[in-house]
């Protein structure tokens, strides 16, 4: 039988380890719960207030719509839209991954990737405006379930959650090629906008294939671009 002070956990010695231990614990808690609450920060002012940019809007020195004809300006609006609906996605995908994140370099990295898209966001937003147009009303449902894939990306590991950055920059090249294309030929505007969105999210994915990311496996990245497919879809026209 072991007397008080003597090994087990009772004695000074003891009860202080017993108060370390619920101390870390609690701060532990502390930290999770103000992730949290600037998650749920991030999330509302993605989806709720009106997006603000840090740097100029790509092609301001550009003729606005009165050359577009009315059936060229709902085209550029619809892509526009789907624009928009797809940097919102990107932002929550970034925020779920940075929640869950290993790594306080990761972290800021991903945290970083999102203030770029969030810059975007305002430009599609802006042009949306001078098309005299709106974005998806599906847009909560869009930042819900990215941010929900992200975050579930993160819980795999930094290097799996940045594999999948890499993929999903990878993909939105793509999707920015064949915007580009379809814009109508006098919309200079949007296309400014796009080109330098698909510039920076080249960089995005490049920095995150740098920094160890480990790219999801083949049916892993077709479930992506199917995802993706009714992400873009469905926001041409809600």
């Amino acid at each position: 039988m072991q007397s008080p002070g003597q090994g087990g956990c009772t004695g000074p010695a003891g009860e202080a380890a017993i108060t370390s231990i619920m101390v870390l614990n609690i701060m532990g808690s502390g930290r999770l719960i103000d992730s949290g609450i600037a998650a749920l920060d991030r999330a509302l002012r993605a989806v709720l207030a009106p997006a603000r940019t840090s740097r100029p809007v790509p092609g301001a020195e550009t003729a606005p719509t009165q050359s577009l004809s009315e059936g060229e300006r709902r085209v550029s609006a619809a892509l526009m839209r789907v624009n928009h609906a797809g940097e919102l996605a990107a932002q929550a995908l970034y925020h779920g991954q940075a929640l869950a994140a290993r790594s306080a370099a990761t972290r800021e990295m991903l945290l970083a990737a999102a203030r770029s898209e969030s810059d975007h966001l305002a430009w599609c937003e802006a042009r949306l405006t001078e098309l005299a147009s709106r974005p998806s009303l599906l847009n909560p449902l869009w930042y819900a379930g990215s941010f929900l894939i992200g975050a579930g990306a993160a819980l795999l590991g930094d290097r799996a959650s940045l594999g999948f950055v890499a993929e999903t920059e990878r993909q939105v090249e793509g999707h920015l090629d064949e915007h580009l294309s379809r814009l109508p030929p006098g919309d200079d505007r949007s296309r400014a906008i796009l080109q330098a969105m698909r510039a920076e999210e080249i960089e995005h994915g490049a920095a995150a294939a740098a920094a160890g990311g480990v790219l999801p496996p083949a049916p892993v990245r077709a479930l992506m671009r199917r995802t993706a497919r009714i992400m873009t879809g469905s926001a041409y026209w809600i």
